[in-house]
């Protein structure tokens, strides 16, 4: 098998929950919506659903595709600590690039800190800074208008050195969509954007959330300038998006205005739209296309979306995720229907003469771990 042996770094994850959940909460983890699943129904009868049953029960001492209520009383019957350890590390994974955007799960408390996950996991972890997050807490200082400009852009260098981040995300996707000017905004337009906002949360109080089109490219242009590695979210996510509006090829005047400055931009998941993140990424120097997220919640088609990714897009090019969130049970299938997933291709391939075996075996390490190490300039142990 090509994939076989071949270290995974995974891109793009969150961390996981630390504490026993009942089932009610662990079907909810297992989709992208927040809405409860209808009324005699469960997610847990899903591709998702039906993965975790297979990869994830022997792990735990079961049998694949145990029912439900059993693997649940099994994982319970654990505890949190040993069912997350040994899930994660089962997963087999060198090394997790972790969106810490997401600190809690409303209703289920907070997730683990980044060290206790590298403990867990067995793994390094290093850190992706979210931009939206870091100007949200700009703005909870009651910044003046003139000043947050230039008050965020600082408060991104700073968080992006002290955390030593290898990376900056965006959720354009869901706080405007990706339909936006691709131009930077002059300093005017975007103290003027700021006033706009600032004024609002003066009425209105509460936690800010940033969805104004003119700060959200300030935050884009002022990722361009930290020379990182920029992650986009694009293509499906819960119903805080509009879908349509997630297409990542509606970034392309962005992608053009953002080149000359080399910046790497990863359009994380893309899902149905991989092929047009493909496109970008066969045809623009600094545009990567990941795989992640999609192979999970496709199942026992993962194989079929992956092949689509890899019909365009340069192999040096494609990168492995699994956007992993709340749940380590997400991390051991997104590893697992990966790896199967390339084998199969790469075997096929190479059996029926379209490749040989050397190049098989080359490009499974490189998008295993290879490209992302070279992007994030990791070392490999």
């Amino acid at each position: 098998m090509a994939a076989a042996g071949h270290a995974l770094v995974d891109h793009h994850c969150h961390s996981v929950l630390g504490r026993d959940l009942d089932a009610g909460a662990f079907a909810a983890l297992i989709t992208e919506s927040d809405r409860p699943a209808a009324p005699g129904t469960s997610f847990l009868d899903s591709q998702l659903g039906f993965a975790v049953r297979r990869h994830c029960a022997p792990v735990l001492g079961l049998e694949p595709h145990c029912p439900p209520g059993e693997y649940l009383a099994r994982r319970r019957d654990l505890g949190a600590p040993e069912a997350v350890r040994r899930l994660l590390r089962a997963a087999g994974l060198e090394a997790l690039l972790v969106d810490t955007g997401l600190e809690a799960i409303p209703g289920a408390g907070p997730l683990l800190p980044l060290p206790d996950l590298a403990a867990a996991a067995g793994a390094a972890v290093r850190e992706v800074v979210r931009l939206e997050s870091v100007a949200e807490r700009v703005a909870a200082g009651r910044v003046s208008a003139r000043s947050y400009p230039d008050d965020c852009v600082r408060a991104l260098a700073e968080a992006v050195r002290d955390r030593d981040a290898v990376a900056v995300k965006s959720v354009l996707a869901y706080r405007h969509g990706l339909d936006v000017d691709p131009r930077p905004p002059s300093a005017a337009e975007t103290a003027r954007a700021a006033g706009e906002w600032l004024a609002r949360l003066d009425r209105h109080g509460g936690p800010p959330r940033l969805t104004h089109p003119v700060l959200l490219r300030h935050l884009l242009w002022a990722a361009v300038e930290l020379r990182l590695p920029l992650q986009l979210h694009t293509g499906f996510g819960d119903p805080d998006l509009t879908l349509h509006r997630a297409d990542p090829s509606l970034l392309t005047g962005f992608v053009r205005a953002a080149e000359p400055y080399g910046v790497p931009l990863v359009l994380l998941h893309a899902y149905p739209y991989h092929r047009q993140a493909a496109h970008l990424a066969a045809v623009y120097p600094h545009v990567y296309a990941d795989v992640g997220l999609a192979l999970a919640h496709t199942g026992a088609r993962a194989g079929a979306v992956l092949a689509e990714v890899l019909e365009t897009v340069p192999f040096g090019k494609v990168l492995f995720s699994t956007d992993a969130y709340g749940l380590p049970e997400l991390y051991l299938v997104g590893a697992a229907l990966f790896r199967g997933a390339l084998a199969s291709l790469l075997d096929g391939w190479t059996a029926d003469g379209s490749w040989c075996a050397a190049d098989a075996d080359r490009v499974a390490a490189m998008v295993s771990a290879g490209n992302a190490r070279r992007l994030y300039g990791l070392r490999a142990p």
